[in-house]
């Protein structure tokens, strides 16, 4: 296949996620809105014939290039999605259609740079992509593919991974993040905070932020947790130490934190202090309140503990959040 300027491939198979097909190339269009230095970009939707592709969605989407046609040139990024099936159980389970498998090792060997979005992590690493690499997935996979491809680290928690020139991003709508970070590497963060803006996307997120929020967390499996959580939240100026939760839970102080470590994988400072950052992330971009009026509604009632505990939960200080925001 002859082509001009960068070349963006995405594989498309039957039963693909549509947005793992879809969101990177909304980027990649307002990118070269946004910069002339992206003009001669060019984003293909590659399958194994150029028949219209069914996705997980049963939407139709038609390929511009077969594999073999894109197997004869250089590919400057390969994006590989991925799908999943489902159980009577409601359980997910990330395929890895062996023939996918093969396509993805004979294109990443023609290309620049791999990334993967959702639950395509699972066919990088059944092609030896990440063997020794950490990696993560939708977190609903991560188990599988830890337990599947013990030579991968699988982190199940950020919302993107770079490991050289082999990237993997969570799932669903950690698609258009993980390209952001791409047109970051390729053009600047400037530029990428451009497009960011283009999408109304709050925040161009970094590569360490977490796929959760507390608001996010599975249900606990008991009643008193349930009850503490909301307790938590609903007090989240109030002091919180672990004996205010024990005496709020009726437990002694030991028993709530081996509570907390067996039901939420935690302890109680741990995840008091997420809530807050939670609480202070939303107030931020929310409002216009001084960082003072934040900590003190928040439960921090410094700025400087605020800040040291955005840095530990998000990897950036809450100036920085809020002028991401502004932007």
């Amino acid at each position: 296949m002859q082509h001009n300027g960068k070349l963006i491939a995405i594989m498309m198979f039957t039963g693909v996620d549509l947005l793992d097909v879809t969101g990177p190339p909304e980027v990649f269009s307002l990118l070269r809105r946004e910069e002339p230095r992206a003009a001669d970009q060019q984003v293909v939707l590659a399958a194994r014939t150029l028949e219209p592709v069914t996705t997980a969605a049963g939407v139709r989407v038609v390929p511009d290039v077969t594999f073999d046609q894109l197997a004869n040139g250089w590919i400057d990024t390969l994006i590989v999605p991925g799908s999943v099936t489902t159980d009577s159980s409601g359980h997910v389970q990330a395929v890895t259609d062996s023939e996918v498998v093969a396509w993805t090792r004979v294109l990443a060997a023609c290309s620049a740079r791999v990334a993967s979005v959702c639950v395509g992590a699972h066919l990088l690493a059944a092609a030896g992509l990440l063997d020794g690499k950490r990696a993560t997935t939708h977190w609903s996979t991560a188990g599988q593919l830890a337990a599947e491809f013990p030579a991968v680290e699988v982190d199940p928690d950020p919302i993107f991974i770079r490991q050289g020139d082999v990237w993997t991003g969570a799932g669903i709508t950690a698609c258009l993040d993980l390209s952001l970070a791409l047109v970051s590497e390729d053009y600047g963060e400037a530029v990428a905070l451009r497009v960011a803006r283009q999408l109304v996307m709050y925040l161009k997120r970094t590569s360490g932020q977490s796929q959760f929020s507390v608001s996010l967390e599975p249900v606990s499996a008991t009643r008193r947790m349930e009850g503490l959580r909301h307790h938590i939240v609903a007090n989240i100026a109030a002091p919180l130490t672990v004996a205010d939760l024990a005496q709020h839970a009726n437990v002694s102080e030991r028993q709530l934190t081996r509570i907390f470590k067996t039901e939420l994988g935690t302890t109680p400072a741990a995840y008091v202090e997420a809530a807050r950052v939670e609480a202070a992330r939303q107030r931020l971009e929310s409002g216009d309140e001084t960082l003072e009026r934040v900590a003190t509604t928040c439960g921090f009632n410094t700025v400087d503990t605020l800040i040291r505990a955005f840095r530990r939960q998000l990897d950036i200080t809450p100036t920085e959040y809020r002028r991401r925001l502004q932007q």
